[in-house]
């Protein structure tokens, strides 16, 4: 006689209880996401719709003069707007340094990288504390290093009046040049361990198959090398443009002041300017060209997988 199929139990109560056990789960990622990222967020958009106060704070009363204020400058005498490109420049710059500190920090991660996958098994893991070991001090202390080494009687000014090269020393800091030296230093190891993660796991025996194929190195790099570590270059371009665009402490150090980006800027609008609703609204500003190269990285990286 045969066994008689046990009935299914699987109605309302079961599916609730499952839901509900899941919802529970989640509960603690939840949380802390609402906490950490979208009651701050609620607050800088609530913020950047007010009035701002005399002395600072908000008036709790809705205004778009922190959005016009971005691209527009009030005259004092007859109240009109004229258009104003100075945040722009701003933003501008900072995309640019962004930019910048991005292809110097592949410049010199990409072949760091390739180096470090190339050594015998033993000696990588050597060359990668060496590459994260100044994530062991402080920021603020490696860019004022940098600055020790960029001022007028730093390092390389030193050494080439010594060599006779220079008479005067070169006014190296607070320029968009220390800026940008700043920024490669402060996060090339980000760039370095992504593209690192990739080379590793590429099988170098396709690269000595195109060498016995007649291939020339820089055939091999363009094809098959590079297309291969493409997820850690866009890996690694994100890491390094997305904190870079937002950077504050390495251009008030070696800009002086001088040469503000973005972060600067709004922490200038919630300090001595005391104009919070102003200074919102250039933080998520930069959020959304945050969120922009976040889903251009995405598309590209998407365009790559579905290419190969």
């Amino acid at each position: 006689m045969e066994n008689a199929p046990l009935p299914v139990t699987t109605g309302r109560p079961q599916r609730r209880e499952a839901t509900g056990r899941r919802w529970l789960l989640l509960a603690p990622t939840l949380t802390i996401i609402g906490v950490v990222g979208l009651l701050p967020l609620s607050i800088a958009v609530i913020y950047s719709c007010l009035a701002p106060g005399s002395y600072g704070g908000v008036e709790w009363r809705f205004s778009g003069a922190a959005y016009v204020q971005f691209l527009f400058e009030r005259d004092l005498f007859d109240d009109t707007l004229r258009f104003n490109t100075a945040y722009l420049a701003i933003f501008a710059r900072s995309i640019g340094l962004a930019l910048i500190a991005t292809i110097g920090a592949l410049a010199f991660g990409y072949p760091t990288a390739y180096f470090i996958a190339t050594r015998p098994e033993r000696q990588r893991n050597v060359w990668l504390f060496l590459i994260t070991l100044p994530f062991w001090t402080n920021l603020l202390i490696r860019t004022y290093a940098v600055l020790l080494i960029l001022r007028d009687e730093g390092l390389i000014n030193i050494a080439l009046m010594r060599t006779g090269l220079i008479e005067r020393p070169l006014g190296l800091l607070y320029t968009d040049g220390a800026v940008f030296v700043g920024l490669i230093y402060s996060f090339l190891p980000f760039m370095v361990l992504p593209v690192y993660a990739s080379l590793e796991k590429l099988d170098f025996r396709i690269v000595e198959a195109a060498y016995d194929l007649y291939a020339s190195r820089f055939q091999v790099l363009r094809r098959i090398i590079l297309p291969l570590s493409r997820p850690g270059i866009i890996a690694g371009c994100t890491l390094v443009f997305v904190p870079a665009l937002g950077a504050y402490l390495t251009p008030e150090l070696l800009g002086g002041g001088k040469k503000l980006m973005i972060g600067n800027l709004i922490a200038l609008q919630f300090g001595s300017a005391r104009n919070w609703p102003f200074g919102a609204a250039a933080a998520l500003i930069l959020m959304a060209l945050v969120m922009l190269a976040l889903t251009l990285s995405a598309m590209i990286a998407r365009r790559g997988a579905v290419s190969r």
